[in-house]
This record gives structure tokens, sequence and C-alpha cells, in this order.
């Protein structure tokens, strides 16, 4: 796999020790292990020596230090990383719009990249993003280039566990050809205190990471492999909760939770993936999702002339939300000069949705018309889908809808255990179909689908 020329050509400048580390006030140093303390100044330069130098890093209680130049800790081996303290970002926007990473990919930027085997960043600490003037910035200007907080690049073996993470201008995590990498027991949070969204600051994208074999138990596809896992953490946040970009195996990890605070354009949990299969668990033990509004959403399916796009093999499952803009969605798009793609061996399974604007939804002519989308209907296949054990209430009458582009654009589309009424004060439940035929338990409450 390759990563973007300009990312490979900014590590190449770069050195991975950025001065030397102090000792007496700054540091001590006793059997491989470094504790920092705050230098009064930037304090990234010890802390990139340190990691550098010593097999553990300690960040201890009641210190913050303060980063305002870039973190460059690829290549490390055997490391571990203890915030018990704070990691605090500079707010100084100049520098490091001008400075941070590079990544072609949605031309993002970067304070921090982690990368090698075998690494923990755990402790208990926080992570501050110092969020507040870039969502204000952003406000103003909307090519401000924003940094993410932390990057996971060209690792293996990696675990970041028990972290609170708050106010990142950007995503809060991007994994970037990444093997067996586990987020646990994270607390994420970026609030703007003016009031509107601290937009697109997902809680994770991950991108080219983890392949492996992959072993189908119908309706379900297993890992043998060495999987990208998220478990058991909070988010509150103004845009995606997990975002898959072209990737092969991604387990999402537990029972969700997620609570939407009503607003002008609300969010939704949606897997976004271009180009490569991917393979996706919601399940086990809780993980908690928290967001309040959805921003701008990246490449959707079908969307490029030229471009293929493919996500095959997900799972989400034990799910519950509440006052969300969408629950169960898949969605595609027809018209003139869009892409092409395959949508395949798709679960949802175990939702409770309440107050749920769209609960269930298929649109395989997303952003198009009817006219349109009947003369151009949709390059993405979508098959193999299954929406079991569906439960809870919508926003309004409507409960699901099932719409596909003329054509035979949609096969297997199976429905069961459907569960669902309107708000209160709405009447029944309405459910809606157009050109598929669906099968399962559930057809029942369906009508006759539309043709188009």
């Amino acid at each position: 796999m390759q990563l973007s020329g300009s990312l490979l050509k900014c590590l190449g400048l770069l050195s991975l020790a950025a001065g030397a580390l102090a000792t007496g006030e700054r540091s001590e140093e006793l059997k491989g292990k470094c504790t920092l303390k705050a230098s009064g100044g930037d304090d990234a330069p010890q802390f990139l020596k340190a990691v550098q130098s010593c097999s553990e890093v300690i960040i201890p209680k009641a210190t913050t230090l303060n980063i305002a130049t870039r973190l460059n800790m690829t290549g490390l081996s055997d490391k571990h990383i203890r915030v018990k303290g704070t990691i605090r970002f500079s707010p100084d926007i100049p520098y490091w719009s001008s400075n941070g990473f590079p990544f072609a990919f949605q031309t993002q930027i970067t304070f921090w990249i982690l990368g090698g085997e075998n690494i923990i960043l755990d402790g208990g600490g926080t992570i501050d993003g110092a969020g507040q003037p870039w969502y204000d910035a952003f406000a103003l200007n909307k090519t401000l280039a924003r940094p993410i907080m932390l990057t996971i690049f060209e690792a293996k073996n990696v675990l970041v566990e028990d972290i609170k993470m708050i106010d990142s201008p950007e995503w809060f995590h991007f994994l970037s050809n990444g093997q067996n990498v586990t987020y646990n027991k994270l607390n994420i949070s970026a609030v703007n205190a003016a009031g509107t969204e601290a937009k697109n600051t997902d809680g994770w994208d991950i991108y080219r990471s983890s392949d492996g074999e992959l072993l189908r138990v119908m309706p379900i596809v297993f890992s043998r492999s060495l999987p990208v896992v998220i478990k058991n953490s909070v988010i509150n946040n103004g845009d995606d909760c997990v975002s898959l970009k072209p990737s092969r195996i991604i387990r999402v990890l537990g029972r969700i939770f997620l609570n939407f605070h009503r607003c002008h354009e609300c969010p939704r949990l949606e897997f976004e993936v271009q180009r490569k299969p991917v393979l996706a668990y919601l399940w086990g033990n809780p993980l908690i999702l928290i967001r309040r509004t959805l921003a701008d959403q990246f490449r959707s399916l079908g969307q490029y002339p030229g471009i293929f796009d493919y996500i095959e093999n997900v799972v989400a499952t034990d799910v519950v939300m509440s006052n969300a803009q969408n629950g169960a969605r898949i969605k595609a798009f027809a018209g003139p000069n869009v892409g092409s793609g395959i949508v395949r061996n798709i679960t949802f399974a175990h939702f409770t949705e309440s107050l749920v604007d769209n609960p269930v939804v298929v649109d395989q002519c997303y952003m198009t018309n009817a006219t349109a989308c009947a003369a151009f209907p949709s390059n993405v296949i979508i098959e193999d889908v299954w929406f079991n054990n569906i439960s809870g209430t919508g926003s309004g009458s409507l409960v699901a809808s099932i719409g596909c582009s003329p054509g035979n654009r949609c096969s297997d589309i199976n429905v069961n255990n459907f569960t669902l009424s309107a708000a209160p004060g709405h009447g029944s439940a309405v459910y809606q179909c157009q050109n598929t035929n669906l099968t399962g338990n559930a057809v029942e409450l369906f009508p006759t689908c539309t043709v188009t």
C-alpha cells in the first residue's frame, strides 16, 4: 500500500529527535523511564526526545505539556506513553495551518504522527486540541486547514486507551496503513462555545488499514486477521462518530448508545467507504456515541466519475440511538456524470431507535430528483442487505424507506422483525418501497413497491 507522496516527502525531511532531552528540572530518567515536567515553553522537543530515548514516557498528573511545534513519532518500537496529566496543543493557527504534517487524502493536516510497532498510549489523562479558536476561525474562513489531533501511520500492534480527548480542531483520530490497532475507553468531546456545531470533528477516520482473510458464516463475516477495534468509548462531537475510508477489516465493538440533541442539521451514524472492501462489526461491550450535529460529509458512494467504490461485509449490531436524523442507512449517488460501485453483504441488526427522523433508509437516488434518477439510474449496485430486529419510534410518521433506482439496481433486500411506530401525534407508521422486491417477515408492513 502506498500513502500520498506529499506525506512521504514530508516525513523524509523530518528528524525524530527535535532537540536534546532536558534533564534536571525537565525530566528524570530511571531504568528506561522518562518522567517529563513542563518547561514553561514549547515542550515538543523534550517530548520527542524522551519518546526516542526511553521505553516508557510518563507525563504525571497535574503536569501540562505545551506542544507548540509538530510531533513526528514514527518508526517507534516497544514504546509506552503514559499521559496521566495533560498534553495541550497551542492554538497558534498561523503556525499549524502552515506546518501541520500534510496528507493528500482529503487535504488533511495533523498535529501528531505516531507510527511503528508495539506502542501503547494510555494513562487516564487528557489530550487537549484547544479547538475553540479554530472553530471561531473556521466560521469565517471555510478553507482554513485545521489539524487532526492524532494520526497513527504505518503502525502495527497499537493500543490507545483510557484517554480523555477534547476539542480537536478537525478529526480526533486518523488511522492510515495500520494493523492490529485498538482504541479503548476513550472519552471524546468537541463542543463549540459559540453554540454552533464543531464541524468535521469526526471521532475516527480509518484509511487503508488491516488487510486479512475473511471467513463468512451467513449472514455474518468473521476475520482471521489483525483488525482495527474501537470499543468502550464515549463521543460527543459535531460530525461522524466513525468514518470508514478505503480499508479492509474494521470492528466497532460495543453496545452502541447514541443521543443527539435536536439541531438544524442533525447527525447520522454512517459508514462512508470508497474503493476498497470493509468489514465492520458493531457489537459486544458498551460503546457510547453522543453527537450534536452533522456538518459537511466527505465522499459518498458513486459520487465521482471514473471512481469505482465498494463497501461489503459490514455488520452493525446492538445500536441504541435517539434524536438522530438517520438510523440504519445506505446511500448512493445517481444522475449523469457520477461514479460506480457495489454495496454487498451488509447487516444492520438489533437497532433500538427513539425519535429518529429516518430509522431505516436505502437511498439509491441520493442528491438526485426522480426524473434524473429514472433517466440516469445509480451505477452503485446494492445487494444482500439485511435489516433485522429494528424497533423504536420515528420523529414523524415515516419509519422506513427503501428507495432504489430503476433497472434492478437493488436485489436481495431483507427486512425482518420490525417494530417501529410513528411519533406520538403522527398517526400510523409509514413504510415506503420503490424499485425492488423485499424479502423477510416484515415485508407485509411495506406496500407494493412502486416502479419508476
